[in-house]
């Protein structure tokens, strides 16, 4: 059976960036502007406190607490800080590095009281933004070993120079993302791919796209497989995903589309066949209202931004 949350994050890419091992002691906050890069961490004794910027999803401030596990999609812009009260700007400050991947916060002088481990990632996908779009902007996971375990893992492998390196800690991030996507509780009123899964009705509409994304699916049948009228299937389709089931549709087969056309292997026609479209030009043509160029040019651009990175 086709699993619609591994599609997603195996799209994604997730890539390790950056893994640091930080002690902290006093009162202290650290400001990050990362707006093209993921943030993931752990807190592995004491805690701190976490705010990132925008949120939509009303959780203007989280604690982090020893065990818990915290990760953030949408690469905003944010804020760690001590669980003690900080005032003023006096204490902001960037970490003090102690070599080897390990970094100090707050009073030099004051005892450590918390221990973190915390990452980004870049999500290789040119497709990133509409994909995260589909997912929590901050997923936040208390007291799970499994996370602990495999944050652990990444940490290890990071630090490494073994052979199979970088394909070993690809795999092991987009396990990451997947068991804390897995690990989030089913209530909760963020709409999005997650919320979606955790509906059993709606679930298996979604199931069934990613299964035959080629097939010209239809609201009644999709209602009829959800075992809901339509109309109740399409309002709650909107309310729990946070877009209508044939946008969804359009939207994963575009997604399909522009990592095909990233790999370089086939032909349009052969791309436009292969992800429900009848003819070239009708792939064409939506692809075009919906990203905005034609694929072939999009096909150039990404070529040439691979060219110039290389």
């Amino acid at each position: 059976m086709t699993d619609p949350l591994t599609d997603v994050i195996s799209l994604l890419q997730p890539q390790p960036a950056a893994m640091k091992l930080v002690y902290g002691g006093g009162a202290w906050r650290v400001r990050r502007e990362v707006t093209d890069r993921v943030f993931y961490g752990l807190a592995l004794d004491g805690g701190f406190r976490f705010q990132a910027d925008g949120q939509a999803d009303g959780q203007a401030e989280v604690v982090v607490e020893a065990g818990d596990f915290l990760l953030v999609p949408s690469a905003a812009d944010f804020t760690v800080s001590s669980k003690l009260a900080v005032t003023g700007d006096a204490l902001s400050a960037l970490p003090v590095d102690l070599s080897g991947g390990e970094y100090r916060v707050g009073d030099p002088d004051a005892p450590i009281d918390v221990r973190m481990m915390i990452g980004y990632c870049l999500f290789g996908s040119p497709d990133a933004s509409l994909l995260v779009s589909l997912l929590p902007q901050l997923v936040i996971i208390r007291k799970n070993e499994r996370l602990a375990a495999l944050a652990r893992l990444v940490d290890d492998e990071y630090r490494s120079q073994r052979n199979a390196r970088d394909v070993i800690l690809d795999r092991l991030l987009e396990v990451l993302c997947i068991e804390a996507f897995r690990a989030l509780p089913d209530e909760g009123g963020f709409a999005g791919l997650v919320r979606g899964l955790a509906d059993d009705q709606i679930a298996q509409a979604i199931r069934l796209i990613h299964e035959e994304p080629t097939r010209s699916w239809t609201v009644d049948e999709l209602s009829r497989e959800a075992a809901l009228s339509r109309s109740a299937f399409f309002a709650k389709f909107n309310r729990v995903v946070g877009m209508a089931p044939m946008e969804y549709l359009q939207n994963w087969r575009m997604s399909l589309a522009k990592n095909r056309l990233c790999e370089g292997k086939d032909s349009i026609s052969k791309i436009a066949y292969s992800v429900g479209y009848g003819s070239p030009s009708a792939f064409s043509v939506a692809f075009t209202r919906i990203v905005g160029h034609p694929p072939t040019e999009y096909a150039r651009q990404i070529k040439a931004t691979e060219e110039r990175l290389h």
